[in-house]
C-alpha cells in the first residue's frame, strides 16, 4: 500500500512537530540536525511507510513539506508508474 513520498524543505521547517504528531504511520521524526536558522528539522525517518496522505503537508503552517504519490501512467506496463506531486495547498 505505501506509494508516496515526503520532501522536506530544510529551511522552511521550523521543528515545530505537527506533522510529526499528525502522521498516522510514524514516517516523520525531529531529526538531531538543525537548518541555517537554527531549527531542529523534520525527516523522514521511515520513507517505506509513506502512503501519501498529505495531512502532514496540510498540517505545516510554514509549508515546509511537499508530498508525492506513485500514479499509473495510462497506456504502460503493469506496475509503471510515475510519481506527480499532490496539491495540498
Amino acid at each position: 500500500m505505501p506509494n508516496g513520498m515526503v520532501v522536506v524543505d530544510r529551511e522552511r521547517c521550523k521543528g515545530c512537530g505537527l506533522c510529526v504528531g499528525v502522521c498516522p504511520f510514524g514516517v516523520l521524526e525531529l531529526s538531531a540536525t538543525y537548518n541555517s536558522a537554527g531549527y531542529p528539522v523534520v525527516s523522514a525517518s521511515h520513507p517505506e511507510k509513506c502512503t501519501g496522505c498529505t495531512l502532514c503537508a496540510q498540517t505545516c503552517p510554514d509549508v515546509a513539506l511537499e508530498v508525492y504519490r506513485e500514479k499509473a501512467v495510462a497506456g504502460s506496463a503493469v506496475g509503471s508508474s510515475a510519481e506527480t506531486p499532490t496539491d495540498h495547498r
